[in-house]
């Protein structure tokens, strides 16, 4: 059983940032790959950004340059670190994890980018 918990959303202006961090129950290095997926009200659920452990990093057209995903200090956890966000950045941001064939996923946090 893997748990998989995220934290650091909330309210931002336009232009301001926010660093989200997904916390694993066990060393991320146990996954063939770690990511990040957002949906907005009425959307389909989108891929953001993925990292491989290899470390080698994917993100979607719409966030490259302004997001960032990498690990954090603990072994047990990635962080997505957004930049000039934008309203149309608004959405649950869901933690995602793969080991082989089976995927995981958090519960999400909410970002909310409105003035």
């Amino acid at each position: 059983q893997v748990q998989l918990v995220e934290s650091g959303g909330g309210l931002v202006e336009p232009g301001g940032s926010l660093r989200l961090s997904c916390t694993a129950s066990r060393n991320i290095f146990d996954f063939n790959d770690m990511g990040w997926y957002r949906q907005a009200p009425g959307e389909q659920r989108e891929l953001v950004a993925i990292i491989n452990v290899g470390g080698v990093t994917t993100y979607a057209d719409s966030v490259k340059g302004r997001f960032t995903i990498f690990r954090d200090g603990p072994e047990n956890t990635v962080a997505l670190q957004m930049l000039a966000l934008k309203p149309e950045d608004t959405a649950i941001y869901y933690c995602t994890a793969r080991i082989l064939r089976n995927t995981y996923w958090g519960p999400g946090t909410q970002v909310t980018v409105s003035s």
